[in-house]
């Protein structure tokens, strides 16, 4: 994985998320998000870094529309808008966060070997931090 700083996007995998984004129809971008987070979400298996890239970019595209989010303004996220998401995304987005910070986890292996891992962790923590006071949908 070509890493670069430790944005959400800072790296080539969630670069090509950002594309695959891109290069879909509008309606079927929730699903993309969607199921890169359940397949994180999904696995109790050595969780692949590139799962876990895909993960945490789907959770901040998740996060930006969540009250207190930050906007995903990096030249690396999406060019294309990400059209309004299902509150239950939100959930989703948290436990795949959690889970690529449970071991085993390629992605926090990689990071925790470095000396930016902490900083790289704070990202993760303020990301969920914002999912979770936004909460599960209302109804």
């Amino acid at each position: 994985m070509g890493t670069w700083d430790i944005g959400h996007f800072d790296n080539d995998t969630a670069a090509d998320f950002s594309g695959t984004l891109d290069d879909a129809a509008e309606s079927e971008r929730p699903g993309i998000l969607r199921e890169a987070l359940l397949r994180v979400v999904g696995t109790d298996d050595y969780l692949d870094s590139d799962e876990a890239v895909e993960a945490v970019a789907a959770a901040a595209l998740v996060a930006a529309q969540c009250p207190g989010g930050e906007a995903v303004t990096t030249p690396y996220g999406p060019d294309e808008p990400v059209p309004e998401l299902p509150a239950d995304l939100r959930m989703l987005a948290v436990e795949a966060l959690d889970r690529t910070l449970k071991k085993p986890s390629e992605l926090m292996e990689l990071w925790d070997e470095t000396d930016a891992g902490p900083a790289w962790r704070a990202g993760i923590a303020g990301l969920r931090k914002v999912l979770a006071e936004a909460g599960p949908p209302q109804g």
